[in-house]
C-alpha cells in the first residue's frame, strides 16, 4: 500500500513502515510528548506482535518521515452509542434502501481504527493529517480486502486534536468518555 498525494506544495508518500525507517524514528517529534515516547519506545513492539500495522508519510523530496499512524481492525458497536435511533437516522442518507433493513438489524458494524497519528511538529497545520485519513478512506473503500464501514479512532481528549478530527468528519461515538484521556469517534466510509 504506497500512494503518492500532491498537497499545496508537500509531495508526500504514504507507505508501511520499514524496518529501516525504524532507525528515524528517534529524531521524529509530533510535539506531544505522550505519542513521541510511544513511537519510540514501544511502536515497533506492538507491530512485532500484530498489534497494528504501522504506516508513515515521507516528504519525497527529502525522503524523510513526516507524520506516523497505525491501523488495526476495530468495530463501531451499538451498545456503546449514546442513541442507537440518531445513529441509523445518521447513516439513512449514506446507506442504499436496499441495504437499509439489514443495517439497522446489525449490532456492530467493521471498522479500521486509525491510532497514533502524529504528524511532525514542522509538518503541522499543512494538510498532512487530512491526507492520512483519505488515504485510509480510499484504501478501505475501493480495496475488497475485508468488509469496513466505518473508521474508528482514539482522539486525545485535548481541543485541538478532538477539533481536527471533528472538522473532518468524525462524530463522537459516546459523551461517556468526555473527562476521559481519549474521545471515541466514528466517521462513515461511503456505501454506495
Amino acid at each position: 500500500m504506497v500512494e503518492q498525494i500532491q498537497s499545496s506544495d508537500i509531495d508526500i508518500r504514504i507507505e508501511k513502515l520499514s524496518e529501516k525507517d525504524y532507525n528515524q524514528l528517534t529524531s521524529f517529534s509530533c510535539g506531544c510528548d505522550e505519542l513521541d515516547k510511544f513511537f519510540h519506545d514501544e511502536l515497533e513492539l506492538c507491530v512485532k506482535y500484530k498489534y497494528f500495522s504501522s504506516y508513515c508519510a515521507k516528504d519525497t523530496q527529502k525522503n524523510e518521515i513526516i507524520a506516523l499512524f497505525t491501523l488495526a481492525n476495530d468495530t463501531v458497536v451499538i451498545g456503546l452509542l449514546e442513541d442507537k435511533g440518531d445513529f441509523i437516522d445518521e447513516m439513512k442518507g449514506i446507506i442504499d434502501d436496499e441495504y437499509a433493513e439489514t443495517f439497522e438489524r446489525q449490532t456492530s458494524f467493521p471498522a479500521v481504527n486509525i491510532g497514533h497519528l502524529g504528524v511532525r511538529a514542522d509538518y503541522q497545520s499543512k494538510g498532512i493529517g487530512r491526507q492520512i485519513i483519505d488515504f485510509v478512506l480510499y484504501t478501505f473503500s475501493h480495496y475488497d480486502i475485508s468488509g469496513c464501514q466505518f473508521i474508528t479512532v482514539d482522539s486525545l481528549n485535548n481541543p485541538r486534536t478532538n477539533k481536527f478530527y471533528l472538522n473532518n468528519g468524525f462524530v463522537n461515538q459516546t459523551n461517556s468518555d468526555m473527562n476521559s484521556d481519549t474521545r471515541r469517534m466514528y466517521l462513515p466510509i461511503s456505501f454506495i
